[in-house]
């Protein structure tokens, strides 16, 4: 690091050569170097332009109270009819005789959270990815990320309904980096970790996936994972590392989470199309 000091001498600058010097070297070249750095600073406009995007997913049955339960987040891609999620957000049997219905819930800029129902188009259970199609206008879509760029260290974002909706229907955002791209097989100590939704991943052969330095919760799953610099959709959030049970999930958060990378979903748009 060099450390800069005016150029006076004997109480007097030296040659004006030695002032420009100065100027260029202490002033402007870092000047340049700390803007080039990440917008951190454009975060608000990029949550702005995310929120939107991001929507509730659940069930609606007007016979029961609540008439809509929430099961996860969802974010509007492809040509804005489209939502990506889990696929474990999404409620494999769902009670039709009673009118028990897939929906969405969003909150446009302009008006109250309104009701979309829904309706699964595709779905890729070895990645946990699940793609839905809504009735109505088309809703702004977010941008997939087209680039195998992602690196360890990236600065990223993520918009969900966290705790499952208990802090209300506003998407709620998190920040954190890219702290590994991992397989998501990863050895056990012992045959009790091992779970179906795990034994069929390893029987279809393991993948990477990110871990994020950042704390997810319950409700986050199936929200967009995107960078920071444009707001293009990296993953999936997926799901979150539990240190001692399900319910100490929010009181003692691991601050460790993850995401699939948002390539398994392109492909499953591909199916689609």
């Amino acid at each position: 690091m060099r450390v800069c000091s005016w150029p006076i001498c004997g109480g007097a600058y030296r040659r004006t050569a030695d002032v420009m010097r100065w100027l260029v070297t202490c002033v402007l070249i870092p000047g340049l170097l700390w803007g080039a750095g990440p917008a951190l600073a454009d975060l608000p406009e990029l949550i702005e332009r995310v929120k939107p995007s991001v929507v509730v997913i659940g069930t609606l049955q007007r016979t029961r109270s609540p008439q809509f339960v929430m099961r996860g987040t969802g974010f509007v891609v492809g040509d804005g009819y489209e939502v990506a999620t889990n696929a474990h957000v999404i409620q494999e049997e769902l009670n039709e005789a009673a009118g028990e219905t897939l929906a969405i819930v969003f909150r446009s800029a302009t008006a109250a959270a309104q009701q979309r129902l829904a309706k699964v188009i595709r779905v890729d259970k070895a990645h946990d990815l699940a793609l839905l199609r809504i009735e109505g206008q088309a809703l702004p879509a977010l941008i997939l990320h087209d680039l195998e760029s992602v690196r360890e260290g990236q600065s990223v974002a993520f918009t969900g309904f966290p705790i499952g909706g208990a802090l209300g229907l506003s998407p709620v955002t998190h920040r954190g980096i890219i702290s590994s791209i991992t397989p998501i097989v990863l050895p056990s100590a012992n045959a009790r970790q091992l779970n179906a939704r795990v034994v069929q991943q390893i029987r279809s052969g393991s993948f990477d996936i990110y871990q994020l330095d950042a704390t997810a919760y319950p409700g986050n799953s199936g929200g967009p994972l995107y960078e920071t610099s444009r707001g293009e959709v990296i993953g999936i959030i997926n799901m979150v590392f539990v240190k001692e049970s399900k319910e100490s999930v929010l009181s003692k958060p691991s601050g460790i989470s993850f995401a699939i990378p948002v390539r398994y979903l392109r492909e499953l748009m591909a199916q689609n199309h």
